[in-house]
């Protein structure tokens, strides 16, 4: 059953053309990511879909009876409302039903009669046919892992992320049958990307969104649609079949393209005899040849951003925090921690959001004062700070004037120099694009120019604060590229796990309460060994509160030998006991392989648990078994 159909849908942004004759469709159950560069137009066309916006040209038609959910990039809530009253005064199908079940009760419970007998079974029904029964479950699982607690708390109150974790709660709640997700994994801490990842896979929601999170795509989705140079590519599976399917095609366009170009050759010998077009024959050759030299003209975008800036030589001493501690109240960010960074040293910082992760950053950089220790920092370092909420831009000014207002010229790693204009065509800002005022860019393409402005100061101790929001994948691999090649030392703090994983030596884990785990080795390593100290814990919690308990006591029996109905038992008891170590032995090695997704993960560290509690149990009946024997 097909729930969106768009047809030749084209939309422009002044005399720019974001995309022009789109033509695609949603069915049921699909999980479909759109992939695509900044500025091509991806949020503007999930505002089109959810009927937030009106295209330039073509429609867009949803069969009947479908409910519709929208997250947008940056959500708008209305800040005199608490979370409360946001959730129960939404625009809700689901919520509406609740709430009128709710009154339906009520006025029951006041005066019993045939008028609100008959309104509480027809509310009934509704919740019945809304399957909303488990609604007061499922708001408060939704909200707890999205750390969302204080329900009385007013919307303007809440940060940037708080609001987009609260409207994605909303929707979530919801239960719409089509849900449109622009960029939701971003102001999400790892664990509840986690969450998020394991909830939509197993939902019945089909979905379109937008994402830089490529293990979020590749977990999710089962339909990418890449929007590359006007034209729409289709890959049934996921990412990592698409990126197969992508360098496949990209393959054979260069091939196309160079037998263009030597056949262009020829063809550019006849078109300069200056044939006149009277035969069809040459009619058609003169055709032919615009054709192909439209053809040969193409070319696969492999523009790479050459970021390989100049820094200064790094001496002795990098880094070095001796005993420091920092608290807020009663809220503990660093407990007596020390640590010496090493030269080249690249760290990945992750943790739940409020932990203390950007305090860290501060107090690095000098921004924060630390209660007690020091803070020191080599004679030869300097530092570049990308935060988290971007750079500040005057977006009057044009791309290339906010770039010259920081260097003119830039001195590359070779010692070659070039200009501002040129720097930027490495950060695919084309020449025209460079002369566009800022406030003209896209979300991502503003980001861009943010990274820039950090990179061309030529630091040798790069710190960067979710560095991947809103940024396109192109821009993403680019980035990875020039971090893995930068000599200076560098700290990340980002939810995207791929990203950290690709680029970091170890990582700092914030546990809460002053905790920092230091880490060597991936983000799933790291899980996976979470995972196994929560089922040891479990199991310690279990045989603390069992050896609270009172013993079994068996009555003596006349006989010292096991009957014969004893002795079946016994020997069926051993085998059980080594099948279910057998199976728990597997289960560690898959454990440790990190090869999981968030649901197995929980489902096998939980099974590793009851695993263990009937090994116990029946070892104890074996025990008592061979002693008779």
């Amino acid at each position: 059953m097909t729930y969106l159909t768009c047809e030749n849908l084209t939309k422009s942004y002044g005399l720019k053309p974001l995309f022009e004759g789109i033509t695609f469709g949603l069915s049921q159950g699909d999980k479909t990511a759109l992939v695509a560069p900044n500025g091509t137009g991806k949020s503007t066309l999930l505002k089109i879909l959810a009927g937030n916006e009106v295209p330039d040209g073509g429609e867009v038609m949803i069969q009947n009876g479908i409910r519709t959910g929208y997250l947008e990039q940056e959500p708008e809530l209305q800040p005199e409302l608490t979370i409360r009253e946001y959730i129960s005064e939404g625009n809700s199908e689901l919520m509406q039903i609740v709430q009128q079940y709710d009154i339906a009760v009520e006025n029951q419970a006041n005066e019993y009669n045939e008028l609100t007998r008959d309104a509480f079974e027809k509310a009934s029904a509704a919740m019945d046919a809304a399957n909303a029964w488990d609604f007061e479950q499922r708001m408060e699982q939704i909200l707890g892992r999205l750390n969302i607690y204080n329900l009385d708390q007013k919307i303007s109150t809440l940060s940037g992320g708080e609001k987009k974790r609260v409207a994605l709660a909303f929707k979530l709640l919801d239960n719409p049958d089509l849900l449109i997700l622009d960029e939701p994994t971003n102001h999400l801490d790892v664990e509840m990307i986690e969450w998020l990842e394991a909830w939509l896979a197993k939902s019945t929601f089909t979905l379109f969104m937008v994402t830089h999170d490529r293990y979020f795509l590749n977990r999710v989705c089962n339909h990418i649609i890449e929007m590359d140079g006007g034209k729409l590519y289709h890959h049934k599976g996921n990412y990592s079949y698409y990126l197969q399917k992508k360098t496949e095609r990209e393959a054979v366009e260069r091939t196309g393209i160079a037998k263009a170009g030597q056949l262009l050759k020829k063809e550019l010998e006849w078109m300069r005899r200056q044939p006149k077009a009277r035969t069809t024959k040459s009619k058609s050759r003169i055709d032919a040849f615009y054709e192909t030299k439209e053809r040969a003209s193409q070319s696969v975008d492999n523009r790479e951003i050459e970021l390989n800036v100049s820094m200064k030589r790094i001496g002795g001493r990098v880094l070095e925090l001796e005993h420091v501690s920092k608290s807020y109240q009663d809220i503990v960010i660093l407990d007596n921690f020390s640590y010496s960074f090493q030269k080249g040293e690249k760290i990945g910082i992750i943790g739940k959001n409020g932990t203390g992760k950007s305090t860290f950053l501060k107090i690095i950089t000098g921004e924060e004062t630390p209660d007690s220790g020091a803070v020191k920092t080599g004679a030869t370092i300097k530092m570049s700070h990308y935060r988290q909420d971007g750079i500040q831009i005057d977006e009057n000014l044009r791309v290339i004037d906010v770039i010259k207002e920081v260097a003119e010229v830039i001195e590359l790693a070779d010692g070659n120099k070039v200009t501002a204009s040129r720097f930027l065509e490495h950060f695919l800002f084309t020449p025209e694009m460079q002369y566009t005022p800022v406030h003209k860019l896209s979300g991502g393409e503003k980001r861009r120019i943010g990274l820039m402005m950090v990179l061309i100061k030529n630091p040798n101790f790069l710190i960067l604060d979710e560095p991947t929001n809103d940024l396109d994948l192109i821009t993403l691999q680019k980035l990875e590229e020039f971090l893995l090649d930068f000599g200076g030392c560098l700290i990340v703090v980002s939810h995207d796990r791929f990203f950290m994983d690709k680029l970091v030596d170890h990582y700092f884990v914030f546990e809460g309460g002053g905790v920092i785990r230091d880490h060597h080795g991936t983000y799933m390593e790291y899980r996976n060994l979470k995972a196994m100290e929560e089922a040891e814990s479990k199991k310690e919690e279990r045989s603390s509160a069992e050896s609270k308990k009172e013993k079994k006591t068996y009555p003596k029996k006349e006989s010292s030998k096991l009957t014969f109905n004893e002795r079946k038992e016994f020997q069926k008891l051993e085998k059980e006991i080594q099948n279910l170590e057998t199976e728990q032995r597997l289960i560690l090695e898959e454990l440790n392989k990190g090869k999981l997704n968030p649901d197995q993960l929980q489902e096998k560290s939980e099974r590793y648990g009851i695993l263990t509690e009937l090994i116990e149990e029946k070892t104890m009946d074996w025990l008592e078994m061979a002693e008779k024997e």
